[in-house]
């Protein structure tokens, strides 16, 4: 059981931090980042004009039936324009921001379309998107570029500087004006200082646009994305769909042991109980040796039916709880376990059945593949969280990413808000914990 991980990068140097902001300007990202709000300021006020025309016509005809399908139609028309803007998110600001919920209409029809574009959340979040980023849009067009501009044209003063006193008459850049003819940047001191504050306003603006661009991240996300709402039940949907498909795998488990364990002996045993009771009166000894076979054969029945029971729910888990159930599950591994629950209460049963077959998973792989010498299980409460950790000492580098049982493991955990993380790099020693959510 193992994750690979790779260790964590050193902390920057401060010669590679000076050279990631002189190359700042010149980066893709920054170019990417100042493409979003150059091209931000005309898509948005397109935008805002055609969500208030629309929408103010739309309200001033509710009085007839012309308003209603109108306000419909808006909403549309700022759906297609949101799809526009996730893919330009995707493309300019690296968020890729899913589509939201569909339009749902109970009926067929124009109508019921009609109903269902009003009262959809994500249209009206459309509507809200168009009004408040017109005025991000404008503001932070009017900085970016008024700081990137200034930073270049500051930067270069010294290369123009003589433009002054060559075609306008004055001594330099004019700095202000007094009333008494104002101060001029035309020292060399001032013109080298003028250029390092366009060399400072100039590695700045990167990082301003960074920074203005995380309110537009967050736009998009929350406004033109699905809703929480929406999410939660798009997860609860594929988290029933594991449940089904784990206990339909379980039922299929529990029919193909029962066929080939249970069921076979005591066919077995039936037709063995047959020759015994013909040969009772011809050969009796023959007939109380075939007897005493099939009572073997009875017990090991008995032992696979009650190892079937257990694997459905131990009968120890439901008594005693998790502490004894743990240490009995430990007593069966093939390598010495040591086991502590600190715990001063039991958490619901579907949680603590959880827990029970997931150390259970946990330790059958420490039998199978860790190569161990010795284990252990620690279980305890968290706050609202019932942790488990499974920690053995053998060669580890098992990856949950490459479709082994512990990925199956982790996709039975999420179904009821759980988290499994596994840490190991190759080598070993490997620690497996899983998170449940502790309910009473």
């Amino acid at each position: 059981m193992a994750s690979d991980r790779s260790p964590d990068p050193a902390p920057p140097r401060p010669a590679q931090g000076l050279t990631a902001v002189l190359r700042a300007p010149f980066t893709g990202r920054t170019w990417r980042e100042f493409g979003w709000i150059l091209l931000g300021l005309p898509l948005s006020a397109v935008l805002f004009s055609l969500a208030v025309s629309l929408v103010s016509a739309g309200a001033g005809l509710l009085v007839t039936f012309l308003g209603v399908p109108l306000l419909a139609g808006t909403f549309a028309v700022l759906r297609a324009a949101g799809a526009v803007e996730r893919a330009r998110a995707g493309a300019l600001l690296g968020v890729e921001v899913p589509a939201p919920e569909p339009v749902r209409a109970r009926r067929r029809g124009f109508l019921a379309w009609v109903g269902g574009m009003l009262k959809s959340g994500a249209s009206w979040r459309h509507l809200l998107y168009a009004v408040l980023h017109f005025p991000w849009a404008v503001f932070t067009f009017s900085l970016l570029v008024t700081v990137w501009a200034s930073g270049w044209a500051l930067l270069a003063y010294p290369l123009w500087h003589w433009v002054f006193p060559a075609f306008t008459g004055q001594e330099g850049l004019q700095l202000y004006d007094d009333g008494t003819g104002g101060h001029y940047l035309d020292t060399p001191l001032e013109i080298a200082g003028t250029g390092v504050v366009g060399l400072l306003l100039t590695l700045a603006a990167p990082y301003l646009a960074r920074g203005l661009n995380q309110v537009d991240r967050l736009m998009v996300t929350g406004l033109l994305g699905p809703s929480r709402l929406a999410s939660r039940v798009v997860e609860l949907e594929s988290d029933r769909g594991v449940v089904v498909d784990t206990a339909a795998a379980d039922l299929r488990r529990i029919e193909r042991d029962l066929h080939d364990g249970a069921q076979a002996r005591l066919v077995a045993l039936a037709m063995d109980l047959g020759l015994a009771k013909e040969k009772l009166a011809e050969d009796p000894r023959a007939a109380a040796t075939m007897v005493d076979e099939a009572h073997a054969e009875v017990k090991v029945a008995l032992k696979e039916l009650r190892d079937l029971a257990r694997g459905i729910h131990p009968a120890v888990l439901t008594d005693r709880g998790l502490d004894a159930a743990l240490s009995s599950l430990a007593s069966r591994c093939t390598v010495p376990v040591a086991v502590e629950v600190d715990l001063s209460s039991r958490p619901a049963q579907a949680i603590e059945g959880i827990a029970y077959f997931t150390v259970s998973e946990l330790l059958q792989n420490v039998s199978k593949h860790a190569g161990a010498t010795v284990a252990s299980v620690d279980v305890w409460r968290a706050e609202d969280r019932l942790m488990l950790r499974v920690a053995d000492d053998g060669r580890g580098g098992a990856d949950p990413a490459a479709g082994s049982g512990l990925a199956g493991l982790a996709e039975r955990l999420a179904a009821v808000d759980g988290i499994l993380a596994v840490d190991s790099p190759a080598g070993g020693p490997t620690s497996v914990v899983a998170e449940l959510p502790w309910r009473d």
